[in-house]
């Protein structure tokens, strides 16, 4: 007999989520149990595109939320009004989201209110301080409470589930983006940056964009890219420009005019796999990157003052270097000029995965709806 097809709705709105989710919509579309819905609350438009045409996939409803200077509050009340109407017409057996974005945690909502199982992939990371990152901690932490399916990337991330009190079941299962890396990084991607030679310098691949960074942080940022430049002539900043004015301005007037930096457009993510595999080192306060760069063996500073990845730091794949311009420009120049200490990192173990995450999470699933038909 066939099995039988249970709907799955699995619900994103911004570049990482795309990636992330990538491989898990891919191994769901492949299986014959399920009739997998993928929705597009449009919290970013063109990244997002970019990625799902990447890995061949195509959006199946799309609430094409984006507004110029949408708020927080503009992308939650729009997500979730969408998502019930499209809930209630759909009528899925779970519900899907990953990470900590708005349009995660909407998601989450729209279908706790529909009394809808939910599944979070990349549960239980956190740093404990409430406002930093703003809003994703306190986002990942509402999603938490609403969850049946916790899908930990790591040990660490499901102690944290558990110290947390959460409810529903808790599977390790190692995280999804390695899944989407190395099947990009398989290809060898091109990066061609106009006027670029990457066997001339030593280069730096940098990205700055989160809120807790805007202002006075990113000063300090930019300032220590200078710093490294001057000391280090034989380096060259790769600096994918974020969309948003509040950072890329800034960025702009500070390094715009130097010789050795590279400012373009955001990558595309087959293009950022290549800058990843043809860098030297990364400077970052972007949360994929801390999980990405140790599979292709970079070493990651991290331009914040917490992270939720605690496993990089403990492993030796990242350092925490916060926004100050001298630390930043100490720890890089300590791996720029010391073979030794830049072998450590580039060679520690990845602890984010394997690249069956999203295998694991289409197995548990199942086991789950075949268990709690009644229930769903």
């Amino acid at each position: 007999m066939p099995e039988a097809t249970h709907r799955i709705c699995i619900v994103l709105g911004t570049r990482p989520e795309a990636i992330k989710l990538a491989p898990v919509i891919q191994q769901f579309k492949n299986s014959p149990s399920f009739d997998t819905q993928v929705i597009l609350t449009g919290q970013h438009r063109e990244m997002v595109e970019q990625v799902m045409g990447l890995f061949d996939l195509k959006a199946d409803r799309d609430l094409a939320i984006m507004q110029h200077h949408q708020t927080l509050t503009d992308i939650t009340c729009r997500s979730l009004q969408g998502l019930e109407a499209l809930f209630q017409e759909l009528k899925p057996k779970i519900v899907l989201v990953q990470g900590d974005t708005t349009t995660a945690f909407a998601a989450a909502l729209a279908a706790f209110y529909q009394k809808i199982p939910l599944g979070h992939v990349e549960a239980g990371l956190r740093t404990d301080d409430l406002f930093n990152p703003y809003p994703e901690e306190a986002n990942r932490r509402l999603i938490s409470q609403l969850t049946r399916l916790h899908f930990a990337p790591t040990a660490l991330a499901a102690e944290n589930l558990v110290r947390s009190s959460v409810l529903g079941q808790i599977h390790r299962t190692g995280n999804t983006v390695i899944d989407a890396l190395l099947g990009v990084a398989k290809r060898e991607p091109k990066c061609n940056i106009p006027n670029l030679e990457w066997s001339k310098y030593r280069t730096i691949l940098a990205t700055v964009h989160r809120r807790e960074n805007w202002g006075e942080p990113l000063q300090g940022i930019a300032k220590a890219f200078l710093k490294i430049l001057a000391q280090f002539p034989d380096t060259a900043l790769l600096l994918p420009l974020h969309k948003n004015p509040t950072v890329r301005e800034p960025l702009q007037a500070i390094l715009g005019n130097h010789p050795r930096v590279f400012l373009t457009e955001p990558l595309d993510y087959a293009e950022l796999v290549g800058a990843i595999q043809r860098c030297y080192l990364i400077l970052t306060d972007s949360g994929g990157l801390q999980e990405e760069a140790p599979s292709l063996g970079k070493p990651v500073l991290v331009l914040r003052e917490t992270t939720e990845r605690p496993e990089a730091i403990a492993a030796g794949t990242a350092k925490l270097v916060g926004t100050d311009a001298d630390l930043i420009a100490d720890s890089a120049a300590e791996l720029l000029s010391n073979a030794d200490a830049y072998n450590a990192m580039a060679m520690a173990i990845n602890p984010f995965g394997d690249g069956l995450a999203a295998a694991r999470i289409l197995k548990i699933v199942k086991e789950y709806l075949s268990e709690n038909i009644v229930d769903s």
